[in-house]
């Protein structure tokens, strides 16, 4: 939501489907995909993938809250939660000043909760 309280995107998880998925939608229409990586090498690997076909990839320790969402090699947002001293408050850093802020902000969140979930599997 906005300063206004107007709601800027929804999130939703993706009941049905191989591999742990979350979807952005604004206004009703999907934005975005937000699922971990095939043939990654790296565990905290994830992919964005907006409905026009243009993907992001979000990488680093997202366990940790350090983590970064970059678009064919350019950093659009860095998040870290060792900016901060309260528990479960992270920073979003964009850096790019045209960039989608309520996407970047919902795709963070959805990486977070994707990879607590997978962390979560594991353990049991």
């Amino acid at each position: 939501k906005d300063a206004d309280g107007r709601v800027l995107v929804d999130i939703r998880q993706k009941l049905i489907s191989l591999r742990d998925t979350m979807i952005v939608e604004r206004d009703g229409a999907e934005l975005a995909k937000v699922k971990r990586k095939r043939l990654s090498l790296l565990r905290n690997h994830y992919r964005v993938t907006l409905v026009d076909g243009t993907e992001l990839d979000v990488s680093g320790k997202i366990l940790d809250r350090e983590f970064a969402i970059d678009y064919d090699g350019e950093l659009l947002a860095q998040i870290s939660r060792r900016w901060l001293t309260v528990r479960d408050t992270y920073g979003i850093d964009i850096v790019r000043e045209d960039a989608d802020v309520p996407l970047l902000v919902a795709v963070a969140v959805c990486v977070i909760v994707l990879a607590d979930k997978e962390k979560d599997d594991g353990e049991d």
